[in-house]
This record gives C-alpha cells, sequence and structure tokens, in this order.
C-alpha cells in the first residue's frame, strides 16, 4: 500500500494506531464468542478462549500490531483504547460461572482471579514474542492454564 492511500482513509499516524487498536479490542470479544457457542463446562471455556487467544496472538497481523500498540501506548499522541479491561471482564464472567457451577470453590474471588489470568496471559505472549517470536505461545498458554486453573 502507498503512503498516499493509507493517509486518504487515516489523517495521520495517530488515527491509524488509534484503528488498529480498536480493531484489536473488537477482535478479542469475537474471539470470546465463538468460546461462548460451544457446548463446554465455564472453567474449560477460560482455558478454551486463552488458547484460542493465544493462536491469535501467534497468527493473526492484526492481533499483533495490536498489542504491540498497546505496549508503545505512550508513544501515540492520541486517545487509545483502555487496554486489558474487556478481556479481563470476558474471563471475570466465565470464572463467575465457573463458581455458580461449582467448578470453583465458593471462597473464590473471580474478579482476582481473572486479574491474575490476564496480567499471566498478556506477560507470557509478550515473553514469548521478546524471545521466541511467538512460536511457544500456544505451550506458555498451557502452563499457564495447568498452574492458575484448577
Amino acid at each position: 500500500m502507498t503512503k498516499g492511500a493509507v493517509y486518504f482513509h487515516f489523517a495521520n499516524k495517530e488515527a491509524l494506531a488509534v484503528a488498529v487498536a480498536e480493531e484489536f479490542y473488537a477482535l478479542l470479544p469475537a474471539i470470546a464468542e465463538t468460546v461462548r457457542t460451544e457446548p463446554i463446562a465455564p472453567l474449560d471455556a477460560v482455558a478454551e478462549l486463552l488458547i484460542r487467544t493465544a493462536t491469535a496472538f501467534r497468527d493473526n497481523r492484526m492481533i499483533q500490531a495490536g498489542a504491540r500498540l498497546q505496549i508503545e501506548r505512550h508513544l501515540v499522541e492520541a486517545a487509545m483504547p483502555t487496554p486489558f479491561t474487556e478481556y479481563t471482564h470476558l474471563i471475570a464472567d466465565l470464572l463467575a460461572q465457573a463458581q455458580s457451577d461449582g467448578q470453583l470453590p465458593a471462597s473464590s474471588d473471580p474478579q482476582a482471579m481473572a486479574r491474575v489470568v490476564v496480567a499471566a496471559f498478556f506477560g507470557g505472549q509478550h515473553i514469548s514474542w521478546v524471545l521466541h517470536d511467538r512460536k511457544d505461545l500456544a505451550e506458555r498458554v498451557r502452563e499457564i492454564i495447568d498452574v492458575i486453573l484448577p
């Protein structure tokens, strides 16, 4: 694509960055929706969501670009979407359902668990990206699932 074609659609680099970040945050709930249509238990749905998200981080250029922009958000002179909150809510909702279904102890805190899972996932994907170009991301996410989720 030529520079002229890009600037025909976007006023400047910041507008392009915001559009990519917004698409990134639209794709994550879309992945979650594919999991919600599966006839699986909520705790299994959390694991499946993490695996499918890892696959998207490994294979989808828009996801990769959005993730990079979130890391570099301090360099973008425009209002970027708030990172991680919606994904955390998606995980928390599934964990709360798992708790209601008896898959988690009543003493569990689905909100706290969701924050830990999301922090582990996004940290793990970043480390996998830096060290192995995300080639080992599925394995790292499987480790997160095995260690954090009962």
